[in-house]
């Protein structure tokens, strides 16, 4: 595919339109710079107090990788909603990316500072904080800027007015009523709708420390997170502290619990990239926890699952001990009086049916689980096309099998017909519906493997599978192979088996996909994310939107 920025490119350089007048003469007369500014330089820029800040590359050799996937069709189809977001955001139907914009853009850093008023504390004000969005965009070519800055002013209702500060010119530039603040740092142009913002990034040039000196922030803008190609990367030095702000800017948001607070600290502070490699869009997020915080312990799993699910499995999501996951939930609880009252209620749910659900339920979840979706054009889930299967494996058969009694005898109760078969020399139990089969079915795959199938069919793809496993996919491994291992498990899709599924329902909720949509969903081979943990101060979760291999002329 062509080279293709991000949502938050657009927005960025678009605001270049007070570049007119002074800043352009500016740019013009010191000559082009004919390169592009890395993350690091740009962050140079920002003032230190910046809650978070994002860079975008536009360096074509980076997004050049793109053309390497996909049809012509939908390369055309990005290309041109690319353009026409361009037209939009900056309000010219003149205005192209590829002739207007890619000549002079080196790079372009999104960062979020405080608002004025700003407090870190619990007593948020109830009137929203308005955030400081500020844009560093890099001038590669400072001739094909001021081009790009006089064809702004052609036929524009543009008025702007200078004032100094520190021996800098800040323009602010009235656009339709649109305030917007700027000036021009060397071969960088800095904007924001506040003028303070502006302000604080000429003091940062002037001398005061910036994001890039923040413990932490220099060697992530220096290294990333080890992608190749990388078009983006983001860094947040204090995640608590930049989810308090964001709420407090929303009208919407209500105030943080104590609680939530707390769970927020265990996360210290966020990084994350995006890159372009041989299989697709490849994003990678770090997160540095506290780990006297942490209430849940990661563990790896065997992937033992993948190998027991039939190989045109749709979707699956693996992983290791929901008993573990429950207990950290229920030790959360304790610090929370709402989540303890919700706890309490569901357990009193299940008590009705002489459930416990901790026991009962969640206590001999302690190893390996898989969740899939796999399809079936049969029996009672004919008409959806997609049925269920459930594997888990435990260390305690005994209550397992004593809970699903439970559960075949609270079912009895309700007119269901409870049945045993034996499917490929498996004992499997059957919740029967007259005349439409098997609702749901469960057995045991072996000594410590027990499973749920919603659908007859997925039973017998599970029981007694005819073909190729899940691990044998060729597509589950070009979509996973190159994520970590060993991991936490997998997060899988497959879109060629999705697609029709999704067609169906748009069609049912009367909102058919369009021709376009469907070009760019035939280009995704699937999506794989998966987590590691390699010690217990840090987190990882990698992703690979999978793209298939450009076809056609």
């Amino acid at each position: 595919m062509p080279e293709r920025k991000t949502k938050f490119l657009i927005p960025a350089v678009g605001a270049a339109v007070v570049v007119a007048g002074s800043v352009a003469a500016y740019m013009y007369l010191n000559g082009p710079t004919g390169e592009i500014l890395g993350a690091k330089k740009s962050a140079k820029l920002v003032p230190a107090q910046a809650i978070m800040a994002t860079y975008i590359s536009t360096d074509s050799k980076a997004w050049s990788k793109l053309q390497q996937f996909g049809t012509p069709e939908a390369q055309n189809i990005l290309a041109k909603n690319l353009e026409d977001y361009t037209r939009q955001v900056i309000g010219d139907s003149n205005i192209s990316y590829e002739k207007d914009l890619k000549p002079w853009v080196g790079g372009v850093m999104i960062a979020i500072l405080p608002p004025e008023s700003a407090q870190t504390t619990q007593k948020t004000p109830q009137v929203p904080q308005e955030l400081n969005i500020l844009k560093i965009v890099g001038i590669k070519d400072k001739l094909s800027a001021l081009n790009f800055a006089n064809k702004l002013k052609e036929g524009k209702d543009i008025t702007a007015k200078e004032t100094d500060y520190k021996g800098e010119k800040i323009i602010e530039t009235t656009n339709n009523g649109k305030l917007t603040y700027s000036a021009v740092l060397n071969d960088q142009v800095v904007f924001a709708t506040q003028q303070q913002a502006v302000e604080k990034v000429i003091n940062t040039f002037k001398g005061e420390p910036s994001f890039a000196s923040q413990e932490g922030a220099n060697n992530f803008l220096s290294k990333g997170v080890n992608l190749e190609n990388t078009v983006a990367q983001m860094y947040v030095p204090n995640y608590a502290v930049m989810v308090q702000q964001l709420i407090a800017a929303s009208p919407q948001a209500s105030q943080l619990p104590p609680q939530t607070l707390a769970q927020l600290k265990q996360v210290k502070s966020l990084e994350a990239g995006v890159g372009i490699d041989n299989a697709g869009l490849r994003m990678k997020a770090i997160a540095n926890l506290d780990p006297q915080l942490v209430k849940y312990q990661y563990q790896n799993t065997p992937n033992q699952v993948v190998s027991q699910l039939p190989g045109d499995t749709i979707a699956l999501v693996s992983g290791q001990g929901i008993s573990r996951w429950w207990a950290g939930l229920v030790e959360q609880s304790k610090d929370s009086k709402e989540l303890s009252q919700a706890l309490q209620q569901t357990r009193s749910s299940f008590q009705i049916a002489n459930i416990d659900l901790d026991k009962d339920v969640f206590g001999w979840m302690d190893g390996e689980f898989g969740f899939a979706a796999i399809p079936s054009n049969q029996g009672v889930l004919a008409s959806i096309g997609v049925g269920g299967a459930f594997i888990f494996h435990t260390s305690d058969r005994k209550t397992a099998e004593a809970t699903f009694t439970k559960l075949d005898n609270l079912v009895k109760i309700q007119q269901v017909n409870v049945a045993q078969t034996n499917i490929g020399g498996k004992d499997v139990t059957e919740w029967q519906i007259p005349q439409q089969g098997a609702l749901l079915s469960h057995g045991w795959l072996n000594q410590d493997t027990v499973f749920v199938a919603l659908g007859g069919p997925i039973a017998e793809a599970i029981a007694s599978p005819k073909n190729s496993m899940l691990d044998s996919s060729e597509n589950f491994k070009a979509v996973t192979n190159s994520l970590p291992s060993p991991n936490g498990g997998y997060l899988y899709l497959d879109m060629d088996k999705a697609v029709p599924l999704l067609k169906n329902f748009a069609t049912l909720q009367q909102q058919p996909i369009t021709p376009e949509s469907m070009t760019i969903l035939s280009s995704i081979r699937g999506l794989g994310v998966t987590a590691i943990s390699p010690d217990n101060s840090t987190s990882q979760v990698e992703m690979l939107l999978a793209l298939k291999p450009k076809t056609g002329n």
